[in-house]
């Protein structure tokens, strides 16, 4: 477009975003970023705004701090694996726990963010992200006989949560040590799971007394 007044060529104005709009381009900005450079690369808080295409202080305006930020994005990442579907959360245990699985392999940079941020010592940081959505599935499971009724699950949602974690933080370490081909080593870790799934999902077998 040029001035008629200047002959001068001047930049079309650029669109007024709304809040919602700036959070969730500093989000996909992170992300992007964390995918490219990996965790423990650290986070350029300007590089983010840069990406974003929005000041730099627009991020401690929406955010708050650096922690807060990196926490939305890993929620974000969470909620876009289960949140759009619905039928997710109507999932038996078993179910439930193997997609969760997947997932873990699917994002591995979520995994060690999250990682980060509790090693990091984020009070405000959450590894249980939706829990409330979560005890109330497990309260149906046991009505339906998906887990015993008299299981642990809490306990059960914790420990199966810990061991998806700890394997997909560690799975290329492990593949190296153990000679086993990355993509051989998850399919063999998802059977074992499932299998670690069928023992917390079957009643515990009574003591017999003896003679």
């Amino acid at each position: 477009m040029t001035d008629s007044g200047t002959g001068e060529t001047s930049k079309p104005r650029r669109r007024r975003r709304s809040r919602e709009e700036t959070e969730a381009d500093l989000l996909a900005a992170a992300r992007t970023l964390l995918a490219r450079d990996g965790v423990l690369a650290g986070v350029n808080l300007r590089e983010i705004a840069t990406e974003a295409g929005v000041n730099h202080g627009q991020i401690y305006q929406y955010f708050g701090t650096r922690q807060a930020l990196l926490r939305a994005a890993a929620a974000d990442l969470v909620e876009r694996q289960t949140g759009d579907r619905d039928d997710h959360w109507e999932q038996p245990f078993t179910e439930r726990r193997l997609a969760m699985f997947q997932h873990r392999l699917d994002e591995p940079e979520l995994v060690k963010l999250e990682a980060l941020l509790a090693l990091d010592g984020d009070d405000d940081f959450s590894p249980l992200p939706r829990l409330a959505q979560t005890l109330q599935s497990l309260e149906r499971d046991k009505a339906d006989g998906s887990l015993p009724s008299d299981a642990d699950g809490v306990a059960a949602h914790v420990m199966t949560s810990a061991a998806q974690m700890g394997y997909a933080i560690f799975r290329e370490a492990y593949a190296r040590d153990t000679g086993i081909p990355l993509e051989e080593l998850d399919a063999r870790a998802a059977h074992a799971f499932t299998r670690m799934l069928a023992g917390l999902a079957a009643p515990l077998l009574q003591e017999t007394p003896d003679a």
